[in-house]
């Protein structure tokens, strides 16, 4: 047997272990009917999946339907429980198999890992100096955000990480029996707890709440594992580049829009965002402290022992004289580093407060730790760190006394308003709104230009514009209380012209966040971002930043900012207005367009992805999103949203966040080195390769866009096939799901409408009109569009990842399921019709797919993900069927005690259906 062989072995052993204590659960609280009647339906979904058979299914939906209300939410949560069980499994597999490839430095060397990345750049022959430079390029940044679309609790997630603890312990060889008992009965205990918990939530989660949610992510993983990351790959660099002692620079930090993001929520204010970076230095200080007393644990050393430089004893004699009385100084006289650290805690815990004994900002913390680091190093043994004292270096550098940078956003819309008011008051133009793009940006500059503020002190705006000019008051105040890095970026939501970025830098100079002095010279504290969201703001976003540069006000301000500008492309409502396939080819020549036109003007440019959980908001693993963007783009950086389930599943346990990091790193440093390689031509991006996804996107455009908004009946079968009304009562975000509570199309966010198509497994932003763009492009390509095809997916890491995303929906779309939803359409002719049209698309995109790809199988090219679907979806069928019987329930069930029961249903069957897809929104 192999050691794959014997893992895989270990992972149906968890799996089935964990099902075994879960039918003890379900027989201890439903006794043997309970049981039985789950397993019928278990045996019975398994049976027709392995092989379809109508009478058979018949008998599953039957079963399901006539199955006793009373005990109806007890078989829902069996199933939806037994999803978390095998996440929990799979998750502690791929942390067994990390472990696996690094018991020995020389074993096999795992894909996508640092030492994978370093080794590659050995055999290519790089030298120090350009493996300093690619090194010196490394840049990324993942930004936290709330989007709703976590459906699991966080008490829920926190018995799930227990139980990936007790299973982590349990495959310890050497653990003696007692402690195998005992761990295997504290497992049993944690199962049953899970069973005993209620997975749903009765309220909406404040904006605060959210923070706490992420900053919980800060504190059990992220606050430890970005400096091990850096400390990989510095070791990694010093055992295969011996010539030389690496540094390695602060490549990978995190971020949050968490409490930043107000565009859509009005729950957002100026306040919130205050108590949020609050949070984050409480949360940081805390942190630091555990760090210090631990340090001052175990920096023992005397004077008796060893020489410690005099000039250092000095330095704390004089600290100890201005910071500390009495007893608070360390009382040993010779523990001299201790004696350091007194009063280093002294100071630390009177952060936040008017003290002037506290830091002002954490560069004077960082000074103390690297002054204790060079004391030390004169009585260390040679050759050796001293990593405990390195990390908390690090972390400082990475976190400071902000621990993330808080993005502030607002949609475009918001920023008008409010220049149009402060413009009629003074005077300048009675409706600003209604003027030429030209005489806006003629008037802008006009203003920016003008040392003179514009808002009157004394006069009454309306609320709104109040409120908007509070948020950069208040942008303006974290500046001196929390730091510069605090808050860096706001970003413009809705970005459609070159006036929406300038109307923001007309407010920071309201705020004195930018200043034009006299002499010409600028002051700028905050990057202005926009956000290019639909198809038509990708195609016009070179135009609009060409216009920006080329405007010396705005030029400057860049130039400010280190000749840098950040952009933002969102993934989201591309792909909704224009299908996914079109949305991701656009976003792909939009960064290149972008990119070559900056550097025109010598600007350096940072995409940020505002990428989701899911496939149809351009979601799927951290490592392939960064090699399918551009390479030359990757250059000056990249930043990327985590959101949603996809903080739990990535960031929950330490080990599997430091594989996503690792991951991200090593795409990050192999991309880096092709754009060193082969300067600004690195794209390998032939003609024909172009044409050919030209003409592909044009026909699955058409496609996507004759349903969605040709079909005057498609806005009728979304609401009423998919579980979207019922998504409202789920409680999962505080943002509301669609903007000023319209029911329009464009007004629903993307968020949602991902979110009802994945449950009903249709899961259209996916997928959708992809084959049909392929297909005609084979029929009127020519005799090799097929070779053409295949070469681009075999050589084009854009085209490889689209095609491998592609199977990943398909695979997880599911139309035996999804043609049960067919049934809450209440038009028969409009849900036949239109279903139809959908099943058709996805035999169609299946056969494409298989044939580019050379695949006799959806997910060929992954079997451990191909089988964990396999796996999963007889467990997800009964949901689904439950999900449809109780929401046809639901609707034709006046509101009453009743109708509220079958809504917890519905709830624990989307609950359920997310936990068993790992995808929500």
């Amino acid at each position: 047997m192999t050691a794959t062989q014997d893992q895989n072995m270990q992972l149906r052993n968890d799996v089935k272990k964990l099902g075994n204590i879960l039918g003890e659960v379900l027989k201890n609280h439903g006794g043997e009917t309970l049981f039985n009647k789950v397993e019928d339906i278990r045996e019975l979904a398994k049976d027709v999946r392995d092989q379809y058979d109508e009478e058979k299914y018949n008998q599953l939906k039957k079963e399901i339907e006539t199955v006793d209300p009373s005990m109806r939410q007890q078989v829902i949560r069996a199933f939806s429980i037994y999803f978390h069980l095998v996440n929990i499994a799979e998750q502690n597999h791929r942390i067994r198999r990390s472990q696996f490839y690094r018991l020995e430095r020389d074993s096999d060397v795992q894909r996508h890992s640092v030492q994978e990345a370093i080794l590659a750049l050995k055999s290519d022959n790089h030298d120090d100096e350009t493996v300093q430079k690619i090194i010196d390029d490394l840049s990324i940044e993942l930004i936290m955000t709330a989007h709703p679309t976590e459906a699991t609790k966080r008490t829920v997630l926190e018995i799930q990480k227990r139980i990936s603890i007790i299973l982590q312990k349990l495959d310890h060889p050497m653990l003696p029996y007692k402690k195998r008992r005992n761990l295997e009965e504290t497992l049993k205990n944690e199962v049953t707890v899970l069973w005993q918990t209620d997975e749903l939530r009765h309220r909406k989660p404040t904006v605060l709440d959210e923070v706490k949610n992420g900053l919980y992510y800060f504190e059990q993983t992220l606050f430890d594992v970005l400096p091990a990351v850096h400390q990989e790959l510095e070791d990694q660099l010093n055992d295969y580049f011996v010539n030389k002692q690496w540094k390695v620079p602060n490549f990978l930090n995190f971020g949050s829009w968490i409490g930043g993001d107000r565009d859509g929520n009005p729950f957002v204010t100026p306040k919130v965002t205050w108590e949020t970076l609050k949070l984050q230095r409480d949360l940081a200080v805390k942190k630091y402290d555990e760090g210090l007393t631990e340090l001052m644990k175990r920096f023992s050393q005397s004077t008796t022992r060893v020489d410690i430089p005099e000039e250092f004893i000095r330095h704390v004699e004089e600290q100890e004289k201005q910071y500390l009385v009495g007893r608070e100084k360390w009382q040993i006289e010779g523990e001299v580093y201790r004696r350091k650290f007194a009063v280093m805690l002294k100071r630390l815990r009177q952060v936040g407060s008017k003290s002037k004994h506290a830091y002002d900002h954490a560069e004077e913390l960082l000074q103390d730790l690297m002054m204790i680091q060079d004391a030390s190093s004169e009585h260390n043994l040679e050759g050796t760190k001293l990593k405990k004292l390195n990390k908390m270096i690090r972390q400082v550098q990475l976190f400071g006394f902000h621990l993330a940078t808080l993005d502030v956003r607002n949609h475009s819309g918001e920023h008008e308003a409010a220049i149009t008011e402060m413009l009629r008051v003074v005077g300048i133009t009675e409706d600003y709104a209604s003027l030429s793009e030209q005489e806006k940006l003629d008037l802008l500059e006009k203003v920016l230009k003008d040392p003179r503020p514009l808002m009157l002190l004394n006069e009454d705006y309306s609320e709104e514009t109040q409120n908007i000019f509070d948020v950069f008051k208040m942008i303006q105040s974290a500046h001196d209380e929390f730091g510069k890095r605090s808050i860096e970026v706001y970003l413009v939501s809705m970005t459609q012209s070159a006036s929406d970025l300038l109307e923001v830098l007309v407010l920071a100079k309201e705020a004195g966040i930018y200043r034009l002095h006299v002499d010409g010279t600028v002051e700028s504290s905050i990057t202005v971002a926009p956000l290019l969201e639909t198809v038509d703001d990708l195609i016009a976003g070179p135009e609009i930043m060409r216009t920006l540069f080329s405007m010396d006000v705005y030029r400057r301000n860049v130039a400010e900012r280190g000749d840098h500008q950040e952009i933002m492309l969102g993934y989201s409502d591309g792909s909704k207005d224009g299908g996914t396939l079109t949305a991701n080819w656009k976003l792909f020549k939009a960064q290149q367009e972008i990119h070559n036109m900056a550097r025109e003007f010598d600007v350096g440019l940072k995409f940020f992805h505002g990428r989701g959980g899911s496939l149809g908001r351009g979601g799927g693993p951290l490592n392939r999103s960064i090699m399918s963007q551009p390479a030359e783009t990757l250059g000056d950086g990249v930043k990327i949203t985590e959101q949603g389930e996809v903080l739990s599943s990535r960031y929950m346990l330490g080990d599997i966040a430091f594989r996503n990091l690792e991951q991200a790193a090593s795409a990050l440093i192999q991309a880096t080195s092709t754009v060193h390689a082969g300067g600004e031509m690195v794209t390998g991006l032939k003609p024909e390769w172009e044409e050919a996804i030209e003409s592909i996107s044009e026909h699955s455009l058409k496609k996507y866009q004759d349903l969605v908004f040709g079909d005057k009946d498609f806005l009728t079968y979304f609401k009423q096939t998919t579980p979207l009304n019922e998504l409202r009562e789920l409680n999962i975000g505080s943002r509301p799901m669609s903007r000023k509570g319209s029911e329009k199309f464009e007004d629903l966010r993307a968020i949602p409408w991902v979110f009802a198509w994945t449950q009903c497994r249709q899961m259209i932003p996916a997928w959708y009109a992809s084959g049909t763009g392929f297909a005609s492009y084979l029929e009127n390509g020519g005799d090799k569009a097929l070779e053409t095809l295949q070469e681009m997916y075999e050589k084009w890491p854009f085209f490889h990842s689209t095609i491998n995303n592609l199977q990943m929906a398909l695979m997880k779309a599911d139309m035996m399921a999804a043609k049960e939803y067919v049934q809450l359409v209440e038009d028969k002719e409009i849900g036949d019709r239109i279903f139809g049209d959908i099943y058709d698309e996805y035999n169609r995109t299946k056969e494409m797919i298989l044939k580019i790809s050379g695949s006799s199988e959806l997910l060929d090219f992954t079997p451990n993900i191909q089988g964990s679907v396999h796996l999963r979806n007889p467990y997800v069928d009964p949901l689904n069927f439950m999900q449809v019987d109780l929401i046809q329930k639901l609707r034709e069930t006046e509101e009453d005690e009743h109708s509220e029961e079958i809504l917890t249903d519905v709830l624990l069957t989307i609950s359920g259906v997310a936990a068993g897809l790992l995808n929500t929104g």
